[in-house]
């Protein structure tokens, strides 16, 4: 329980106390503080009062310490000391540090962006650890829960988004993803073509209907979904010699596509969406910790120089 002393106590005068403790003069102390003489003097008087003791006496050699201030004297640094490091920021070494940092994310979104992450901190920072955590319907009260300390999403929280901050890392087209000898492989194909094929379909919750059906719904036609699946690592067993069609970001089907018999083409021009955008979402608790601040700094520098990479 906290003393009712300490509560009166401005504890900024402890400053003052322990100058006037070393220097047993107003003066040099006033100086030494960059204050002026009669503001030490009554930063004095409340310090008297509060500790009920006059701390520094008069004599004829100057001024001396009372017995309470000379227990005083021995006490104060430390507790300063102590002091100081409650109020300072907290320090953070990337070469020492031995945190570990959980996150989330659909399994091709964190093979997108986390293994370049985890190649550049285990040479800059090789004793933090990581934990990807496996994601249910909706990553973001994870964050809420403090399961997690990010979540990779191209996703919008439906709720609580107050307390959640977020950084756009990259917008990626949408675009077809199909097997080499699908019908529409190799020809321009329309609207009505791309609804008439049978899709597949990318669900976290595994119910509703997706994006795409909302954008054929406003030109007047439907799909069918004959495919749905919880993640994407098995699309590209789903394609190859199937007459499936998935509709996917860009970046996630070229890495579905490597080393796969499977081809890439645009959406029809009438239903051509605006990109995806993929973000890094934190919630306010380590919005200023110094880990997170430096984990998602690192996360944006090299998104950012992967893309000028590939630009030049």
């Amino acid at each position: 329980m906290i003393s009712n002393n300490l509560r009166d106590l401005d504890l900024n005068l402890l400053v003052v106390l322990d100058v006037l403790l070393s220097e047993r003069h107003v003066s040099r102390a006033a100086e030494k503080l960059n204050m002026s003489q009669p503001a030490v003097s009554r930063a004095l008087a409340k310090l008297r009062e509060g500790f009920a003791d006059p701390l520094l006496v008069r004599s004829g050699a100057g001024m001396l310490l009372t017995s309470r201030a000379e227990k005083l004297a021995l006490d104060l640094q430390p507790v300063l000391r102590d002091l100081n490091r409650l109020v300072e920021p907290p320090e953070f070494d990337p070469a020492t540090d031995t945190s570990l940092i959980r996150i989330t994310g659909l399994d091709l979104e964190i093979g997108l962006y986390f293994p370049m992450l985890i190649r550049y901190l285990r040479k800059h920072a090789p004793y933090m650890r990581f934990e990807v955590v496996r994601q249910e319907a909706d990553s973001f009260p994870m964050l809420e829960r403090d399961e997690v300390h990010f979540s990779l999403s191209g996703l919008h929280p439906m709720s609580a988004e107050h307390s959640l901050h977020r950084r756009m890392l990259e917008e990626v087209p949408v675009v077809c993803l199909m097997g080499r000898d699908h019908p529409l492989a190799s020809k321009q194909f329309s609207v009505q073509d791309y609804a008439a094929a049978p899709h597949g379909l990318v669900s976290i919750t595994g119910r509703g209907p997706g994006s795409m059906d909302g954008v054929l719904e406003k030109v007047g036609l439907s799909r069918r979904v004959a495919v749905r699946l919880a993640g994407f690592t098995s699309v590209a067993d789903f394609l190859e010699h199937t007459d499936l069609i998935f509709t996917l970001p860009q970046k996630l089907a070229e890495r579905i596509a490597v080393g796969r018999d499977l081809v890439i083409r645009e959406l029809p021009p009438s239903i051509q969406q605006r990109p995806v955008k993929f973000y890094l979402y934190w919630h306010e608790r380590y919005h200023q910790d110094p880990r997170i601040v430096w984990v998602r700094e690192q996360l944006v520098q090299l998104i950012e120089q992967q893309a000028q990479d590939a630009f030049y």
